[in-house]
């Protein structure tokens, strides 16, 4: 019986040693999106613009989409797209815009590869856990309601 005590002991004790080791992960839950989803929503409104907002998960599934009224179909299509192109490549879609615009068309090629302005990585120590993205206003006004979010979910 006692040595049934010390081994249950001992696998006890090296599970949670075991356990100790595995990486911490963070990601996206649903109280981090409503905090990004009312700091966009009110950066768009005191831009007076209407736009749809996708935010996405590291791997670029969809976690919210969410189109204004006013903003025109193909928005959401865009957001989707910045959303993905900023979680995926782990940088902000406007890299795509400019690399296109100094000439280099092998990110019309890219998986995903979205060059338009408006979507941004979600950093969170070093890693990133999503993206998110704005469309239906121009284009820097996209990326400035995407980093309102941003804003918002790490000063809370």
């Amino acid at each position: 019986m006692l040595m049934l005590k010390l081994v249950a002991l001992l696998l006890t004790s090296m599970t949670l040693i075991l356990a100790a080791d595995l990486p911490t992960k963070k990601w996206l839950n649903l109280a981090a999106v409503k905090t990004m989803v009312a700091a966009a929503e009110a950066e768009a409104q005191k831009r007076n613009v209407q736009v749809t907002i996708c935010i996405v998960d590291e791997s670029g599934n969809l976690l919210f989409l969410q189109k204004a009224d006013g903003a025109a179909l193909n928005t959401i299509n865009f957001a989707q797209k910045k959303a993905r192109y900023a979680a995926l490549y782990k940088r902000p879609s406007k890299s795509a815009a400019d690399q296109l615009k100094k000439g280099d068309l092998q990110i019309l090629a890219f998986p995903d590869g979205f060059p338009n302005q408006g979507g941004l990585p979600i950093k969170v120590d070093g890693q990133t856990l999503g993206g998110i993205a704005a469309s239906g206003a121009a284009s820097e006004v996209d990326e400035a309601i995407a980093q309102a979010a941003i804003d918002a979910l790490l000063t809370k």
